[in-house]
């Protein structure tokens, strides 16, 4: 374990935003943690996992710890099931398609979303009808101040859509060392949310396997969002906005072709997508950023935007979205 200083955060961050961290190491084990919290030689601690979520506005003062924790354990298994544990620092997709390969199901749905395992719990990742709460068993939590292991089960992690405890109440306090799943050895496959149905008919494939919900799931991502290798980006930018049923019944009045999405009794979900879309931001370009032509909820930095850039942007949409739908749009990201 070695702190660099002044280090160079641009390759650390699907955005590619260019920024520096004052103070900068990897940790590999929770016994490095521990010697890097131990040395800490600056505060305010920040933690990275894949650097997939997050916008760089400015210099990261104190110090940037990167979460490198590998590993993927079968712990339990029977004729129906396993349960895994895997690193927190491990590749999510990477992880997703050890379970396809070998015919785990439960996560086929979530593929190719960028970031790490540990970044998943944190946000509930989800996407086509399955969100990690449903997977999920334990997580292995690295409470800083006390330098000990926590384990939260899923009740106790609080999921919302895209929340979670550590994302709320106790943001800062903890870092996710290892995240336990149970996956399906014949699983029931989620097909009618999104395209995915549409895809594999298009292939033909009237019974799919794990692994042809997963192309089809990866060939639908790589239609609508762009490689952040080529075109920096954070996927989905925004949160799809949870609006009262009352004031959704007059949003219908005024635009008939409005789409949702159930929620509970009282609210239902808008795509925040539509909503950018109508208002005409889509494929809006400003130079070396804007947002996306094929996925409003796209901000991209084609090379050399700030952060503010991006972050200011995002601002204007909001600003928009609301003084012609009254509703509030929630960046999804993190805003350091």
């Amino acid at each position: 374990m070695k702190f660099q200083n002044n280090y160079n955060i641009s390759h650390l961050n699907t955005f590619g935003i260019t920024s520096t961290a004052a103070h900068f190491a990897v940790f590999e084990s929770v016994e490095e943690l521990t010697a890097c919290l131990n040395a800490l030689p600056a505060e305010p601690l920040h933690i990275l996992g894949g650097g997939s979520n997050i916008l760089i506005t400015k210099p990261i003062e104190g110090t940037l710890l990167q979460n490198k924790i590998m590993g993927i354990d079968i712990i339990e298994e029977n004729d129906a099931d396993i349960v895994v544990r895997v690193g927190a620092g491990e590749d999510w997709h990477d992880f997703v398609m050890w379970a396809v390969n070998n015919n785990y199901g439960g996560i086929e749905n979530l593929s190719l979303i960028p970031g790490s395992v540990g970044a998943s719990p944190m946000q509930n990742i989800g996407a086509y009808g399955v969100e990690i709460k449903d997977v999920l068993v334990n997580v292995e939590a690295y409470h800083i101040q006390n330098q000990e292991i926590h384990n939260f089960s899923n009740a106790a992690c609080k999921f919302g859509y895209r929340e979670s405890v550590f994302k709320r109440y106790l943001k800062g306090g903890y870092v996710i060392v290892y995240v336990t799943f149970k996956l399906s050895k014949s699983p029931k496959l989620n097909l009618d949310y999104g395209a995915i149905r549409e895809v594999l008919n298009e292939r033909n494939i009237s019974n799919p396997t794990i692994k042809d919900v997963s192309d089809a799931v990866i060939h639908i991502r790589q239609s609508k969002i762009p490689d952040p290798k080529v075109i920096g980006n954070a996927g989905s930018f925004f949160k799809n906005p949870a609006v009262e049923k009352e004031q959704f019944a007059a949003l219908q009045l005024k635009y008939p072709n409005i789409p949702s999405y159930p929620l509970n009794e009282t609210h239902v979900k808008v795509p925040a997508g539509w909503l950018i879309e109508q208002a005409g931001w889509k494929g809006k370009d400003f130079g070396n950023y804007g947002v996306h032509d094929k996925q409003a909820l796209v901000l991209v930095n084609r090379g050399g935007a700030s952060g503010q850039d991006i972050y200011d942007l995002s601002t204007k949409i909001v600003e928009d979205i609301a003084a012609k739908f009254g509703i509030e749009l929630e960046r999804e990201v993190n805003v350091v």
